[in-house]
């Protein structure tokens, strides 16, 4: 198993994602698809040569899933360039997005917890 990302990944990935966070709330894409959106991002992962970043969003209310995709990954080439454009970063990484399942698994582990019998084997 992996050791794990880096101190240097995490932060650069915080950074990008406070910075993505402020550019798509603020509505600086000049998307209609996106200017209807409110967007969450969870996360940003970091590869370890700080050349690509993997963004987990989730458009508001978890609706509209593939739309929210479609309009960030259309958009990839102008939010990168205003997320990055403040940053102290000697490159700019490229962004990609995939939506966050976070909130499914964590819905799915209290759905388990919720099971008689997991409940018994958990009292055992």
């Amino acid at each position: 198993m992996g050791a794990g990302p880096s101190q240097r990944q995490l932060r650069v990935g915080e950074v990008i994602r406070r910075a993505l966070s402020d550019v798509l709330s603020r509505g600086e894409v000049h998307d209609a698809d996106l200017q209807r959106m409110l967007i969450t991002v969870g996360e940003v992962r970091v590869t370890t040569d700080l050349k690509y970043a993997t963004a987990f969003v989730l458009p508001l209310g978890g609706q509209e899933k593939e739309a929210c995709l479609l309009a960030l990954r259309r958009n990839s080439a102008t939010i990168r360039f205003l997320v990055v454009k403040g940053l102290m970063l000697r490159f700019a990484p490229e962004i990609r997005f995939e939506i966050d399942a976070t909130f499914d698994r964590i819905e799915e582990t209290k759905r388990l917890f919720d099971n008689a019998d997991v409940r018994r084997d958990l009292e055992e």
